[in-house]
């Protein structure tokens, strides 16, 4: 008998937008719970704080039969003064990593839904595995800082890359690319 290998199932396509049913807040927070604290081990029980009763939350939501099934990424994004933007807890589940773009197109939201709120300066501390991801998207590093014990780039988007999203609760739907 021929053995087969198993074949996954594909996820047709994914929602990139912002937050806006329990199951996506809840979904959220316990991806950025299995990121920072189980897989990385950054903080001792979650990774919450007073930024979260701010922020907006964004999430790129996995499709089974065109509907949103699970949060499979996050980000979050707030406001700290008129003008300067911040983005932060940005997060891939690690089953979904290997599907191209989910941190580039929540990235992309992130910027472009602050830029629609008048934002002047978009900011991130971005952990230094991922600077070179932030600098193909148009992103400048100011300064390198050490965060939480992790080494971090604080880095500036470049909003002219970054055209204004009115609407991020609708936000997209993104079709899936693989990585090499």
């Amino acid at each position: 008998m021929i053995e087969l290998e198993p074949h996954q199932f594909q996820c047709p396509g994914y929602y990139i937008r912002a937050a806006s049913k329990p199951f996506e807040a809840r979904g959220a927070e316990a991806l950025r719970r299995r990121v920072f604290v189980e897989e990385q081990g950054i903080f001792k029980t979650h990774d919450r704080d007073e930024i979260d009763l701010v922020a907006t939350h964004l999430v790129a939501l996995s499709t089974y039969a065109h509907e949103a099934d699970q949060v499979v990424g996050t980000v979050r994004i707030h406001e700290e003064r008129p003008g300067l933007w911040w983005g932060s807890r940005l997060a891939v589940d690690s089953d979904f990593r290997q599907v191209g773009r989910l941190g580039t197109e929540l990235i992309r939201l992130a910027v472009c839904t602050a830029n629609a709120r008048g934002c002047e300066t978009f900011l991130a501390h971005v952990q230094k595995q991922n600077v070179s991801l932030f600098r193909r998207l148009k992103w400048t590093v100011l300064e390198e800082v050490t965060l939480h014990g992790v080494p971090h780039a604080k880095m500036s988007a470049d909003l002219m890359h970054y055209p204004p999203c009115d609407d991020p609760t609708a936000g997209w739907f993104m079709k899936p690319g693989r990585r090499a």
